[in-house]
């Protein structure tokens, strides 16, 4: 570690104890542009660096909600506003019992360059809460919502801060936000995205992370001289994501073999059945071992017993959450002959398991590059609600298209002229970094 990044780390680590996954994001992100901060050095005497790596604004507040028993049950929210350099804030809300500050915190970090990326004007933010909507009933779900909206409405705004989804919020939770949103403001507004169809929401964006992770590794295959037609993929996870890059995948003649949930992940050789994943999924709110009652040729593997990258592969789409896949799973992945790696999730891979996947000269598409698709369509969708019209869905489609190809051109034109000729993790953060840093050299020191 050179004493740059030592340096950046030591102050990070002192002033963010315990937020171990900030830290990892902060880590990559500095090693990446190091070379720029030595070439640039308007960068280092307006300490951009120091200033990107501490948030604009976090907020961190209560959420009472009364449960279906009638027993007042007590989460946390929280919203951190990273860096608005860009545009305003931009990024997902998660509701999971694991979210905490430090997530919250690589999560508005990760979305800062990735929105960058995206060609779009939209800074970077994250937010969410400790509430778990798995389980509860749709009335627990909005009066929680309802609560958590009472807050956070506050601090948000179409032109100031625009959440959107993400693990643990869908359209029901966006839909109970919005209508909480409107009631207290009085006010119609794209202040969210991922909103219903028939209330200011648009077409593509359900599908946008999982078409848009499958547009950038088509490029990545295409550097490789081949395409999708026979290639067998393994996804993990089993929601939005995984389901339209699944979808996709097989539009363009690939083959989903495997997905996969926190109870463990299923094997269909012949090829994975969609409508029934669906059907599991967004209808029934099901387990994965399911899909086995409805095709016999199918196997499910249960959690803890071997992990969905032991399954042969030519193309691994990790979709399901940070840190899924070690250095172990990496050296399988390659064992087998995986040719690409694209990253569905927030950080899905470990430090070790990248390392290993560029030493082996496999194609990887990084998170910040790889699911740039949902805030890409978010922004589109912040553009429908400004002029009070609607896309159709092959506009929106081609238009995030476009939008990936440029994410992939910036990244690679990134790596090339700092000598790191495809290698795309550096690359991202590069380009990412050098717009958002020239941005806050021409506003000032704010």
């Amino acid at each position: 570690m050179s004493q740059f990044v030592q340096e950046m780390m030591d102050k990070v680590t002192s002033r963010n104890p315990g937020e171990v996954e900030f830290h990892q994001a902060v880590q990559e992100v500095i090693e990446s542009i190091e070379p720029v901060i030595e070439k640039r050095k308007d960068l280092a005497a307006a300490r951009v660096v120091d200033r990107l790596v501490e948030p604009e604004r976090q907020l961190m507040f209560r959420v009472p909600w009364v449960d279906d028993s009638g027993n007042v049950q007590v989460q946390r929210g929280f919203r951190v506003e990273f860096n608005s350099a860009l545009g305003p804030y931009k990024g997902g809300l998660r509701f999971h019992p694991s979210v905490y500050l430090g997530i919250v915190k690589f999560l508005g970090f990760e979305q800062i360059f990735k929105n960058a990326l995206t060609t779009t004007p939209i800074g970077g933010g994250k937010g969410g809460s400790d509430f778990d909507p798995k389980g509860k009933s749709d009335n627990e779900v909005m009066r929680f919502c309802q609560s958590f909206m009472s807050e956070l409405f506050r601090h948000i705004g179409p032109d100031t801060d625009v959440p959107a989804g993400d693990i643990g919020v869908g359209g029901r939770e966006i839909g109970y936000m919005f209508g909480q949103y409107k009631k207290l403001t009085n006010t119609f507004t794209g202040v969210l995205t991922g909103k219903g169809l028939d209330w200011g929401g648009s077409l593509v964006r359900t599908e946008a992370t999982g078409y848009g992770l499958v547009y950038l590794v088509d490029r990545i295959l295409k550097d490789q001289n081949t395409d999708w037609n026979g290639k067998k993929v393994v996804i993990s996870g089993s929601g939005n994501v995984a389901i339209y890059a699944t979808q996709k995948v097989q539009e363009l003649g690939g083959t989903v073999i495997a997905l996969s949930d926190s109870s463990g992940y299923i094997v269909d050789e012949a090829g994975i059945k969609l409508d029934t994943i669906q059907d599991i999924k967004e209808v029934r709110r099901g387990r994965i071992k399911e899909y086995c009652d409805a095709h016999s040729g199918a196997t499910f593997v249960p959690r803890g017993q071997s992990t969905i990258w032991t399954v042969p592969c030519d193309v691994a789409l990790p979709s399901a959450t940070q840190n899924e896949l070690d250095g172990n799973d990496a050296a399988a992945l390659i064992k087998s002959g995986c040719i690409a790696v694209g990253e569905g999730a927030n950080m899905p891979s470990t430090p070790e398991a990248v390392a290993a996947f560029l030493d082996a000269g496999v194609g990887f598409g990084p998170a910040k590059a790889a699911n740039a698709g949902g805030v890409a369509t978010s922004a589109l969708e912040m553009c429908q609600n400004s002029m009070r019209l609607n896309w159709t869905f092959d506009e929106v489609d081609s238009r995030l298209k476009t939008i990936m190809d440029a994410v992939y051109d910036q990244c690679a034109a990134a790596a090339e002229a700092y000598g790191q000729k495809g290698n795309l993790v550096a690359g991202a953060n590069i380009a990412g970094f050098e717009k958002v840093a020239n941005s806050m050299l021409a506003q000032g020191i704010v």
